[in-house]
């Protein structure tokens, strides 16, 4: 069935950080400025989210902002991540995400949600070994992570202007075009079987 272009594709925006003015949180807003029409990003505040234990992780025991972190990925069309990169790998706090959201194993959200990675860094690489870890991280839980290299944003404080807006001319082109074929990759695999 072809995708109905005037439809909304409602996706769930997690920064993989705590701190306010922190790159990636600033590339998730860019994200949502450069959208294309069809698509509009949602930010999902993480910071209510306690570390993962398996003895608050009951039907009757789930903390509240992790009830919510499912329940928004499970109502939207799809995520999309903007996480820095620790020490060549996702930080914890990212994998902590993950963790609470994806169990139990056979109720987890994300098994079939269309996922976007990007990520911006001070260093040259930006967060490309993060990304390839997450990547496999998030196929164990099903989720259809779109088959792209990623937005890799490195040397994020010359990207970003004083105000935290992303201003470098190249990378806003590159980032709204990754955002045009998320949308495409949202089309082509389907809402999340939840929805359907």
């Amino acid at each position: 069935m072809a995708p109905d272009d005037r439809r909304t594709r409602r996706v769930v925006g997690i920064a993989g950080s705590l701190r306010s003015g922190s790159w990636n949180r600033r590339l998730l807003e860019a994200a949502r400025e450069l959208a294309p029409d069809g698509l509009r990003i949602e930010p999902f505040d993480i910071r209510g989210i306690p570390l993962y234990d398996a003895d608050l992780d009951t039907d009757q025991r789930r903390p509240d902002a992790v009830r919510r972190l499912k329940s928004a990925i499970a109502d939207a069309d799809g995520v999309l991540i903007a996480s820095p990169e620790y020490n060549h790998t996702v930080p914890g706090v990212m994998q902590n995400i993950i963790d609470w959201s994806s169990r139990p194993g056979m109720r987890s959200p994300w098994a079939g949600t269309p996922v976007g990675i990007m990520g911006a860094a001070n260093g040259l690489v930006g967060t490309a070994r993060m990304q390839q870890v997450l990547k496999l991280t998030l196929l164990s839980t099903l989720a259809r992570v779109m088959p792209h290299p990623g937005v890799v944003v490195g040397r994020a404080p010359d990207k970003f202007d004083a105000d935290g807006h992303l201003a470098d001319p190249a990378t806003r082109d590159f980032l709204a075009a990754y955002l045009r074929q998320f949308t495409d990759w949202i089309d082509t695999v389907g809402v999340p079987p939840a929805q359907s």
